[in-house]
């Protein structure tokens, strides 16, 4: 019993801890603030019983871009159901999107395709607060100075009037609006595209459609050129590789490596180029250019540009990768996993809402289905999960 008390004792003296120095932190924060120019009153706002967000902190040690098998990430990505849905868009803003392919010289089908993967054309912007997860971030020293500038730079927008503080919602990291702009990345780069006068990504689809064409640009887009293509390589090729790893396309040529489709259109060969093999070189391979880069740069991982391009291809009327992915357990489309869900449930498992996102609660029950069959419990909504769920006689 003393045992017990002592380290009840222990555990909330930690606790009391952890409170004031998350107490310091946070008036720190507000002096600096108030010394960058930031109102009494925006701070006393954006700072009214602020508590840290432990989710925060469990979405920075997990980030899908670069845990995620590839194959998965796009299947949930770029499926027909977004295909669909980015070209009822496509029509939807046609006027608007052809005044930023004027502007910008950016393609609608690339812009609208940011949108579709970046919050399903609006519909999922986050509902995190961003003070609370700056913060959160800052006085746990997750990359201190960086979230420090994405901080200030939302106190300020709170204060110019563009965006409501209480609008200003958005992922763990602090990405906000349709379009999902850093704090720092709206203040260079988002446009009035609407012409009212304000800068809101968040309710405004042509802000947030203009300011991603601006983004592009600015990125070094290069107007009439495509991002790149499939290709196939040469039997056992063994060159050169790699997103930063480049080379006129001639000498790619030269090495054996083609166009899998042979009406795709082909820059000039002195055309600076790379050799991607997102999975290695038995899975898809691409040629990439210039725009590609573009793409990298608005979220610096190769699964999410690829994503970008492949989403803006199919959006054009293109089909799926030819080559297969090297794996015998491909990934689930956003509706398949509804359906891994709808499943589960069936089967007396508490997976949460049904809504395709293969979260805490449906990795938990799908790794408990899964030992229940005798198979490897790794709580991954793959197609052999589907196909046992299928299978499986409902509770």
């Amino acid at each position: 019993m003393k045992n017990a008390l002592s380290a009840l004792a222990l555990s909330c003296a930690a606790l009391s801890a952890n409170a004031q120095t998350f107490e310091a932190c946070v008036a720190g924060l507000k002096q600096t603030a108030g010394a960058q120019g930031v109102s009494a009153s925006t701070l006393d706002l954006a700072f009214k019983g602020i508590e840290p967000d432990e989710t925060v902190l469990k979405a920075f040690d997990f980030q899908p871009e670069f845990r995620t098998p590839i194959w998965d990430y796009l299947a949930g990505l770029v499926d027909d159901e977004r295909v669909a849905d980015g070209q009822a868009k496509l029509k939807e803003w046609s006027k608007t999107l052809a005044e930023a392919e004027q502007k910008y010289g950016v393609d609608r089908h690339t812009i609208v395709a940011v949108w579709g993967v970046e919050s399903n054309f609006g519909r999922i912007q986050g509902t995190r607060e961003l003070v609370r997860s700056l913060v959160t971030l800052v006085c746990a020293n997750k990359r201190q100075a960086f979230f420090k500038g994405e901080l200030w730079a939302t106190l300020k927008i709170a204060q110019s009037g563009d965006i409501p503080l209480q609008n200003l919602v958005g992922s763990w990291a602090g990405a906000f609006g349709q379009t999902q702009f850093m704090p720092t990345t709206y203040q260079r780069i988002a446009v009035d595209f609407d012409g009212d006068g304000k800068r809101d990504i968040v309710n405004s689809v042509p802000d947030a459609l203009g300011s991603t064409a601006n983004f592009l640009k600015l990125a070094g887009w290069v107007s009439g050129a495509n991002w790149g293509y499939e290709v196939q390589l040469p039997k056992g090729y063994a060159g050169p590789s790699g997103r930063t790893t480049r080379q006129p396309l001639a000498q790619f040529t030269k090495s054996g490596i083609k166009p899998i489709r042979p009406d795709q259109a082909v820059p000039s060969e002195t055309t600076q180029a790379a050799l991607l093999l997102p999975a290695g070189p038995t899975g898809p391979a691409f040629i990439v250019f210039r725009n590609f880069d573009a793409i990298y740069s608005y979220n610096a991982a190769e699964s999410y540009a690829l994503s970008i391009a492949h989403l803006a291809d199919r959006l054009r009327g293109g089909g799926r990768f030819s080559t297969p992915w090297p794996t015998d357990d491909p990934g689930t489309s956003r509706a398949e996993r509804r359906e891994v869900q709808q499943l589960l449930v069936a089967r007396g498992y508490d997976i949460g809402e049904i809504d395709g996102m293969i979260g805490t609660k449906s990795r938990l029950a799908i790794s408990e289905f899964q030992t229940s069959i005798g198979v490897k419990a790794d709580g991954r909504a793959g197609q052999r999960v589907l196909q046992a769920l299928r299978a499986a006689k409902p509770k």
